[in-house]
């Protein structure tokens, strides 16, 4: 019992080192039952829980490395969705077994992002069992700017930043290529290699990763926070959400929050040219739709307010696109551009109901 209690202290130790990062608004950190923190005068704390689980939210063989940022990323979204500045996050991390090794890339990935979102790491724990990594992060918002699901009102118009449905074709792709499942022979999963198999690539041997295939892999294992693009969203945009179980799924959220319908035009979303010359239309449009773990906004502006917020997103580094419009109704529906209505093939991820 001796033995695995220090086992676990140096892990803590390994990861506090590894993710170190100094703000003036914590006065105390890891190191004792609880963090000090403090809030900036005129704002509110925004906070949101993540947790990802082996096999279920990333493939087995995972890079540690893109685990780490992965894990932070997909909080970091939630904080974006919100229009919220990112502060502060604590982990709770689940191993079959101590491997420093592991948790020291692991570390260094979450450390990654935490420091380009100026985050530090105020506590968290380690314990053993199957590997399962829980992310809180805190953020800070004006109560009056804070972006919410249960605003979107009829006439506004649906847009998105980025691409859809470039993870989903990640995922597709790995897991056609016969990874995801425990082989000590492999290595881990990364854009560095991959097997042939599946989406059109044909078979054979192990090959080097084209760098555009690579490209799609990458938006799986290492989304991005769109936090400048939330920021400018800010008391702007009248609904926001973040796209992790799919654009029907989420744009429902909004839908079932604002007690509105919302139309989305399937000819109108966002592609990659990778995802174009990869994928026919039919299974592109269902990567797009309910493929998932984009981490993009889903957002709702006025029509009066919508050419200077495109400009103000596409000066910021990611433009966004329009794919909708909120309708009286319930629920989202897609159509094509002569108003045909697509059948999506599943309404998103559920736990307990796949």
């Amino acid at each position: 019992m001796q033995s695995a209690r220090v086992a676990e202290f140096d892990l803590i130790d390994l990861i506090r080192a590894r993710c170190a990062h100094a703000r003036a608004d914590v006065r105390l950190g890891i190191g004792d039952d609880a963090a000090l923190l403090t809030v900036p005068p005129g704002q509110v704390l925004a906070v949101s829980t993540d947790t990802l689980v082996d096999g279920i939210h990333f493939p087995k063989d995972t890079a540690p490395a893109d685990l780490g940022w992965k894990s932070l990323a997909v909080n970091l979204s939630d904080l974006a969705a919100m229009g919220a500045t990112p502060a502060w996050a604590t982990l709770a991390l689940t191993l079959p077994q101590a491997d420093p090794g592991w948790v020291g890339e692991f570390a260094d990935g979450f450390a990654a992002l935490a420091h380009e979102h100026d985050v530090a790491l105020v506590g968290g724990d380690t314990t053993q069992g199957p590997l399962s990594i829980t992310v809180t992060v805190h953020g800070f918002v004006r109560e009056d700017a804070a972006l919410r699901r249960s605003a979107a009102q009829i006439g506004d118009i649906v847009c998105v930043t980025g691409t859809l449905g470039d993870a989903a074709a990640g995922l597709r792709m790995l897991r056609d290529s016969g990874f995801g499942t425990r082989n000590s022979e492999k290595q881990a999963l990364s854009p560095d290699t991959l097997y042939r198999g599946g989406g059109g690539m044909g078979e054979g041997a192990p090959l080097a990763l084209v760098p555009e295939l690579a490209a799609l892999i990458a938006r799986l294992n290492r989304p991005t926070p769109r936090i400048a693009q939330g920021l400018i969203l800010a008391s702007r945009a009248h609904a926001c959400i973040d796209v992790s179980d799919g654009l029907v799924a989420d744009l429902g959220h909004i839908c079932r929050a604002s007690g509105v319908g919302a139309e989305v035009d399937a000819d109108a979303l966002p592609t990659s040219p990778v995802l174009a010359a990869r994928f026919g239309r039919d299974d592109r449009r269902a990567l797009q739709l309910a493929g998932g773990d984009d981490y993009e906004l889903c957002f709702t502006v006025a029509e009066s307010a919508i050419e200077k917020l495109l400009a103000d997103l596409a000066r910021s580094g990611c433009a966004a696109t329009r794919v909708g419009r909120i309708v009286a109704g319930a629920g989202a529906r897609v159509h094509d551009a002569s108003g045909k209505v697509i059948d999506t093939p599943r309404a998103g991820w559920q736990h307990f109901t796949a």
